[in-house]
């Protein structure tokens, strides 16, 4: 089971991730949805696409963008649309 912390707090847990370029893919419906927080920041990347993002947002603490998604990837990351991903001291362990 693959496990993504911050603040203490388990954020996602599954055991069907998605690793892209060394990063773990959560399948959106293993994610605590109340710890997150829409985010208006977006970033490109050449052939995942459009990034959006959500703030984590756990006892009283927020950590600004720190958690990623393609609502449409391209084609060739195709396998990672309704997943996320985790960065900014999010801990993923196996």
């Amino acid at each position: 089971m693959t496990t993504a912390r911050w603040n203490g707090q388990v954020i996602a847990e599954s055991d069907d991730t998605t690793i892209v370029e060394g990063n773990h893919y959560f399948p959106l419906a293993s994610v605590r949805a109340e710890f997150l927080e829409a985010s208006d920041t977006t970033s490109v990347c050449p052939w995942k696409g459009m990034a959006n993002y959500y703030h984590l947002a756990v006892d009283g603490k927020q950590n600004p963008d720190a958690v990623w998604y393609y609502a449409e990837p391209s084609l060739e990351a195709a396998q990672i649309r309704d997943h996320v991903a985790f960065w900014r001291g999010v801990e993923i362990t196996d």
